[in-house]
């Protein structure tokens, strides 16, 4: 029964739930008071002891239905000091596949099957490429192929019993095989399943923005989500640790005088932090708005640490975007964006032009100005003595370009003439690289 817990907790941690060890021991206690015989207070027992935030119990309740999801008993599964499973294991010719078939065993087969698995390795399953090997390879374990040649015998024999008791092993050698392949369907559900998810993300994470197919624009969603916990973790873990630091020596005596000088009370030296303040501003003509798009999902997941920020877009016009980013759905408001701002010819001048006249009293020594663009201004007039009063008037200005540097300065892009005023001039092409960007930009405010 140990195996069951063993391999349960092996599929919570394969779907990023983090059962420390002492957990471990808290469930395998927990098991052994509550037993295996009601499944809802099991699931609610094991839930208490390893699933902590409610996303984690939202995998668990999803991976324990799964995982418990069997038509025998748990001891049966088990299969571990279970009489008929010893002899099972040992070859007896009474409990061979054939055998079982022939007298409708399913328990045997269930057990059998489970047994397979384990010699198989199914539950090390990452792909569902791998399902159509993993259950050839369980019932190869099984005997299916002595069933295959008994069946080829009888055929061969001519008889009418002969050719009527194959198909009956027939019938029966398909119904194995929609078992098997259930079942190994069910272990990638549990154990493969999020490897897979882990891969597609990982591969995400380096393909460039634009490549991006819309089936998996859901994925990449989650995908800037978990970033922007990361994230956040991150840069409230140094908030907190900034907390200490150098003890304030006189504060602390005056603040324990009562106690005769004693120090009950610690007061620490404190520096003056800045609250993080973002003004980003995204070229959302063409290629580039895809960009666009992600940076600000991102930017707007993070309003923990970043609870200042104003958005804007523009192709030529400059239109401010917060209100709608903080009030509808992103899935609602860049659509209206694209619409608003996202036609017409790229002008950067113009765009620094409507910047400076209608919001320029949004950027402070405090703000950090995110550019999102490939700087091609159609010919334009770039109008870099706003971008260079911009550069006076702000913390930071970070330029991220989607345009690979080779391109920087051919045919109308203005980039090398921005360069001069911006803090930070880099690439930005994947996901990956936002995530570099923002923590850059949050690092400033640590």
């Amino acid at each position: 029964m140990e195996r069951i817990l063993t391999d349960f907790i092996k599929a919570l941690r394969s779907a990023d739930v983090p059962v420390s060890i002492g957990e471990s021991i808290d469930a395998a206690q927990t098991t052994a008071l509550v037993g295996y015989g009601d499944r809802q207070i099991l699931k609610d027992s094991l839930a208490t002891a390893v699933a902590k935030s409610e996303e984690e119990k939202e995998t668990f309740d999803r991976l324990f239905d799964i995982f418990f999801a069997r038509n025998t008993t748990l001891d049966q599964m088990s299969g571990e000091g279970d009489e008929q499973s010893d002899q099972s294991s040992s070859g007896d010719d009474t409990n061979d596949l054939l055998s079982m078939i022939q007298s409708g065993d399913a328990t045997g087969m269930a057990m059998a099957m489970e047994r397979a698995a384990q010699e198989v390795g199914v539950n090390n399953i990452q792909f569902s490429t791998q399902t159509g090997i993993m259950t050839r390879r369980m019932l190869n374990e099984m005997g299916l192929r002595d069933l295959e040649m008994r069946m080829i015998e009888l055929q061969r024999e001519g008889t009418a019993e002969g050719d009527e008791e194959a198909a009956a092993l027939g019938e029966a050698r398909s119904e194995l095989l929609r078992q098997a392949r259930d079942y190994v369907e069910q272990q990638y559900r549990t154990f493969g399943e999020a490897a897979t998810e882990r891969f597609m993300e990982d591969f995400l994470q380096q393909s460039r923005l634009t490549e991006i197919d819309r089936r998996d624009v859901i994925r990449m969603q989650h995908l800037i989500k978990r970033m922007a916990k990361r994230l956040a973790a991150k840069h409230s873990r140094r908030r907190k640790a900034r907390n200490r630091g150098q003890l304030d020596i006189r504060k602390t005596m005056r603040a324990n005088a009562a106690y005769e000088g004693v120090p009950f009370e610690t007061i620490w030296k404190r520096k003056k932090r800045e609250r993080a303040k973002v003004v980003a501003i995204c070229d959302v003509s063409g290629s580039v708005a895809q960009y666009a798009k992600f940076l600000l999902m991102l930017l707007y997941e993070l309003t923990e640490v970043i609870p200042d920020i104003r958005s804007f877009a523009f192709s030529h016009k400059l239109i401010e975007t917060s209100d709608d980013m903080e009030s509808l759905d992103f899935d609602t408001v860049f659509p209206k964006i694209l619409k608003e701002a996202g036609f017409g010819s790229t002008d950067y001048g113009q765009a620094l032009v409507d910047l400076h006249s209608q919001f320029w009293d949004s950027i402070d020594r405090r703000t950090s100005v995110i550019i999102l663009g490939d700087g091609r201004s159609n010919y334009g007039n770039p109008r870099i003595d706003i971008m260079k009063e911009l550069n006076a008037q702000c913390k930071r200005v970070i330029w991220l370009c989607p345009e690979q540097q080779s391109l920087w300065g051919t045919g109308d892009s203005e980039i090398p003439r921005f360069a001069p005023f911006c803090h930070v001039l880099q690439r930005c092409s994947t996901v990956k690289d936002l995530e570099r960007a923002v923590d850059q930009i949050l690092s400033a405010y640590d």
